[in-house]
C-alpha cells in the first residue's frame, strides 16, 4: 500500500494550494480518506475527511478555507487550501481507513511540507 502525497511548498500568506494523495494497493473507493497536519513540536491533528461516499468533516478552525475532495477514477484525494495562514504551516500527511477482511485498517503517507511565509 502507497500514499504518495504531493503539492505541499512555500507559499505567501493569502496564498492557496493545493494537496494530492494518490493510493495504490488498496480498493480505494472503499476508503475514507483523511488529511492531518502536524506542525514542530505539537501533535497531529485533523485537518480533513472526506468518506467513501463523500461526506466530509473539518477542523473547525479551517472551515470556509480548506476543501477536501477525491476522484475514485484516479484513486486520489485532494486538498485545497486557500487564505493560508502562518499557522498552516506543518507536514501534511493523507490518510487511508477502510475495510480489510472483518476489521478496519490505516494506512499513512509519507507527508508533504507546507510552509506559509509572511
Amino acid at each position: 500500500v502507497q500514499l504518495q502525497a504531493s503539492g505541499g511548498g512555500l507559499v505567501q500568506a493569502g496564498g492557496s494550494l493545493r494537496l494530492s494523495c494518490a493510493a495504490s494497493g488498496i480498493i480505494f473507493s472503499i476508503n475514507d480518506m483523511g488529511w492531518y497536519r502536524q506542525a514542530p513540536g505539537k501533535q497531529r491533528e485533523l485537518v480533513a475527511t472526506i468518506t467513501s461516499t463523500g461526506s466530509t468533516n473539518y477542523a473547525n478552525s479551517l472551515k470556509g478555507r480548506f476543501t477536501i475532495s477525491r476522484d475514485n477514477t484516479k484513486n486520489t484525494a485532494y486538498l485545497q487550501m486557500n487564505s493560508l495562514k502562518l499557522e498552516d504551516s506543518a507536514v501534511y500527511y493523507c490518510n487511508a481507513d477502510g475495510p480489510f477482511l472483518n476489521r478496519r485498517k490505516s494506512y499513512w503517507g509519507q507527508g508533504t511540507l507546507v510552509t506559509v511565509s509572511s
